[in-house]
C-alpha cells in the first residue's frame, strides 16, 4: 500500500485528472461520424488522446484516458452494448504506442504484434477476405516501428504509428461486430486517409503545443514538478 500511494503522489493525480478531464471535454465535440452503426462518432479526442501517455508516462497515460473514457460512458449514459465498450480499447493501445519512445526489444515487438493481430482478425472475417487491401492501413504502424530508431521516434512516426494502431483495433474489433459490406469497407479506404492524417497531425500538433504550454506555466509559477510524474520534452519548449 505504501508502494501505491509513494506512486500516485498527489501532483500525479493531479495531471491525471486534468488529462481526463480535458479528454472528457473533447469527447463531447464530434468530428466525423462512424459508418456502420448509429450515433457513433470520432471526436475532437481522436486529435490529441495518445499525448496522455508521453506526459504521464505509459501505465499512468492509458489510466487518465481509461477514466475519460469511463467517465464520458457513465455520465453520458451510454448503453452497455458491445460497440460502446470495444469503443474504449483503440485509444488505450494509441496511448500506449505514442508514449513508448526508446522502448525496449520487448515493447517494440508488442507494438508490432498488436497491428498484424488485427490484420490477421480482418482478413479471417469472410467480409475481411474480400476487402484484405483495406488492413494494409495497418503496416504503418509496424513500419514506424520497425523504422532506425532516429526515424521511429519522430513525432511524425509515433503520430501516424498511434492513431494507425487505434485504427486497427477499432477495425478487428468492428468487423466482427458491426454488419458491413466488402463494398463499405472499400469505400472507405480514402476517407480513413483524410481522416487518419487529421488526427496525425493533430496527435503531432497537440503534442508541441502541450510541451510549450507546460513547460512555460511551470516556469511562471516557479512549479517543480518530478520528470516521472510529467515528462516535457525540451525540445519542444521555447527554450530549445
Amino acid at each position: 500500500m505504501k508502494n501505491f500511494k509513494d506512486f500516485f503522489t498527489t501532483k500525479r493525480l493531479v495531471f491525471i485528472a486534468l488529462f481526463a478531464l480535458f479528454a472528457f471535454i473533447t469527447q463531447r465535440i464530434n468530428f466525423s461520424g462512424l459508418v456502420g452503426a448509429e450515433n457513433q462518432f470520432f471526436t475532437v479526442f481522436q486529435f490529441f488522446g495518445p499525448i496522455a501517455g508521453a506526459f504521464l508516462g505509459p501505465v499512468v497515460g492509458v489510466i487518465a484516458v481509461f477514466l475519460a473514457e469511463v467517465t464520458d460512458f457513465f455520465i453520458v449514459g451510454k448503453e452497455a452494448t458491445l460497440v460502446n465498450l470495444m469503443r474504449l480499447a483503440p485509444m488505450l493501445f494509441a496511448t500506449y504506442f505514442f508514449a513508448t519512445m526508446n522502448s525496449s526489444q520487448r515493447t517494440r515487438m508488442f507494438k508490432v504484434f498488436v497491428p498484424l493481430a488485427a490484420i490477421l482478425l480482418f482478413v479471417l472475417h469472410p467480409v475481411g477476405r474480400e476487402a484484405w487491401f483495406f488492413s494494409l492501413y495497418w503496416t504503418i504502424p509496424i513500419i514506424a516501428v520497425l523504422l532506425p530508431k532516429k526515424y521511429s521516434n519522430s513525432i511524425i512516426a509515433r503520430s501516424l504509428g498511434a492513431t494507425f494502431t487505434a485504427h486497427a483495433v477499432g477495425g478487428a474489433l468492428w468487423i466482427w461486430t458491426v454488419p458491413m459490406t466488402a463494398g463499405q469497407w472499400i469505400g472507405l479506404i480514402p476517407v480513413v486517409a483524410y481522416e487518419r492524417l487529421m488526427f496525425a497531425a493533430g496527435i503531432g500538433i497537440s503534442y508541441v503545443v502541450f510541451n510549450v504550454l507546460f513547460d512555460k506555466v511551470l516556469d511562471k509559477l516557479k512549479i517543480e514538478v518530478p520528470s516521472d510524474i510529467l515528462k516535457i520534452d525540451k525540445r519542444f519548449t521555447l527554450k530549445a
